[in-house]
């Protein structure tokens, strides 16, 4: 937790993650966005488990990064997530991925739909889960 508006999750680079160039491969930025948001809903008290457990999940219906520089193997990387957006049955989280050296790495963000797990339709996002996330994505506190 930090004093600004962003959750932070820090990770190792392991080399699976890595490419035939020992970078980062791109498309593991999307599960760096993952741990993310799933340690943000955590702080929140309301892991993806709860979610599921209430019946509802959030799945993504869009996903954006941006890539600005790379490392490799065995750096540690700090995930930076926040709140963007919250409307009645859509949350947009922003994310930005930073080197130890504090070197941005890549930035971007998801957009996630609320859906009740027994239709497979789209819901309201719960109210206690909502008013969560306004209240962190208003005052910075998560």
């Amino acid at each position: 937790m930090n004093n600004d508006r962003w959750h932070e999750t820090k990770i190792r680079v392991r080399y699976k993650d890595t490419d035939r160039m020992g970078v980062i491969y791109y498309g593991n930025y999307l599960t760096y966005f993952e741990v993310g948001r799933a340690e943000l809903m955590r702080s929140l008290g309301y892991p993806y488990s709860r979610l599921e457990k209430d019946g509802y999940s959030l799945v993504v219906a869009e996903a954006s990064a941006k890539y600005h520089a790379n490392v490799g193997y065995d750096s540690m990387v700090t995930i930076k997530t926040a709140i963007g957006e919250v409307k009645g049955a859509s949350v947009r989280f922003d994310y930005k991925i930073l080197s130890d050296a504090e070197l941005l790495l890549v930035t971007g963000h998801t957009l996630h739909a609320c859906l009740d797990s027994a239709t497979q339709k789209m819901t309201r996002l719960p109210g206690e889960v909502k008013k969560a996330m306004i209240e962190a994505m208003t005052s910075g506190r998560y």
